[in-house]
């Protein structure tokens, strides 16, 4: 197939040593720049990672899986679930690799066969019972190795007994298949299932998905905005089987963050006519809104139709503050943008379940806020489900992605 476009709890002195180390590992200096057509100069940074190529084609199930050319690769997965008896969660697990600084492709092939150099994998799980507000999540960080890995040739990472991977189809011909196997601590823990219901998107321009007016600032931008989701999950011993939908976003780039920028903002919408909605604010040091910040829409058949910074506003709603770390959060977002279907002007007011759904980043220090949503129109209809990221307002994340 091919496509084109483009454990929580530590503390201390070693608590430190583990987010420095993350940290360090996260900084990425990048020299290339755009020609005048727009085309890039160069393919490899200066530190020798690869950078996103307009035009690129995908094949699958490769790119599915795991990209070390690339400095910073994350497998994204939220959704909603719901029990027989009309109990509901919403959940994330996401799985991120980060390469070790590097100098030349030979370094790169020298350093990946050292046991534990090459790789860094960080892994993040959270769990909200809607009825009770109840959110739990946990952490974990590991070395290229035994306990934690990625495939380079189709969907496999793991980090210790947590994984995502794609399954063989049952017959030739067959569709994509993923199991997901997660938990947090002894408090809860869910095996999943996830068929797409739409086909693969890309987001961007030509494959590229520009974060920054630094061409460094950008990345390949494969989803499933829709995956059909069955399994079980067990909270607290008890058994439950559940249904429900699954956004997922596989994200591979060198550098996310532009000059001026501390964080930003991402939702995603589910809606309940069978279309999605995908935005990211990208926010400058002032509190505005940078001009490479992107609204997609997706239409009932996939077919993506995206607009820039200037066709939409992003408004937060209300604030509310971390009790653990103290940082100020929008309480929700208001999104006002022109439905390509009608060119009418719409309304989406993303509304969190629960006000703390906060990661407070123990272990790789970067607390950053994500959690399930409702979403309502501009009367108040409920219209469908979200969720909503919000980074860079305990701290910038310049530096660090």
């Amino acid at each position: 197939m091919t496509m084109r476009r483009r454990d929580n709890g530590i503390s201390g002195r070693f608590g430190r040593a583990v987010r420095w180390a993350w940290a360090l590992l996260m900084t990425v200096a990048c020299g290339w720049a755009y020609a005048e057509d727009g085309t890039t100069t160069s393919t490899v940074t200066a530190d020798g990672f690869a950078v996103p190529r307009p035009g690129v084609r995908f094949e699958f199930p490769r790119d599915h899986g795991s990209h070390p050319e690339f400095g910073i690769e994350w497998w994204y997965l939220t959704g909603h679930l719901e029990s027989a008896q009309g109990r509901r969660w919403g959940y994330q697990a996401t799985f991120f690799r980060r390469a070790a600084p590097r100098t030349s492709p030979e370094s790169a092939v020298a350093t990946s066969a050292s046991f534990g150099t090459g790789q860094v994998y960080l892994a993040h799980m959270a769990l909200l019972e809607v009825a009770t507000g109840r959110f739990v999540h946990q952490e974990r960080l590991n070395r290229e190795g035994w306990d934690a890995g990625a495939s380079t040739n189709r969907l496999e990472v793991r980090n210790g007994n947590w994984w995502l991977r794609q399954e063989e189809p049952a017959s030739a011909g067959g569709g994509l298949v993923l199991r997901l196997s997660g938990g947090i601590r002894a408090e809860a823990a869910f095996g999943l299932t996830l068929v797409p219901a739409k086909p693969l998107v890309v987001f961007g321009t030509n494959g590229v998905s520009r974060k920054a007016a630094e061409p460094t600032a950008a990345s390949h931008y494969l989803t499933f905005t829709r995956l059909k989701t069955t399994g079980e999950l067990v909270q607290d011993g008890v058994r439950h089987e559940v249904t429900g939908e699954t956004w997922m976003d596989h994200e591979f780039s060198s550098s996310q963050l532009g000059a001026g920028q501390v964080g930003w903002d991402w939702a995603c919408l589910q809606l309940a006519d069978g279309r999605e909605v995908m935005a990211y604010r990208m926010r400058r040091t002032d509190g505005s809104t940078d001009p490479f910040s992107t609204l997609a829409w997706i239409d009932r058949e996939g077919a993506v139709h995206q607009v820039g910074a200037g066709q939409f506003r992003w408004e937060a709603v209300g604030t509310w503050r971390s009790p653990g770390t103290g940082a100020e959060y929008p309480a929700g977002v208001r999104l006002t943008t022109r439905d390509p279907g009608t060119g009418r002007e719409v309304v989406f007011v993303v509304e969190p379940l629960v006000a703390n759904q906060e990661l407070t980043g123990a272990i790789g220090g970067i607390p950053y806020w994500e959690g399930a949503c409702r979403v309502r129109d501009g009367e108040g209809r409920e219209v469908g489900r979200a969720f909503l990221e919000m980074t860079g307002y305990a701290a910038s994340m310049q530096g660090k992605l």
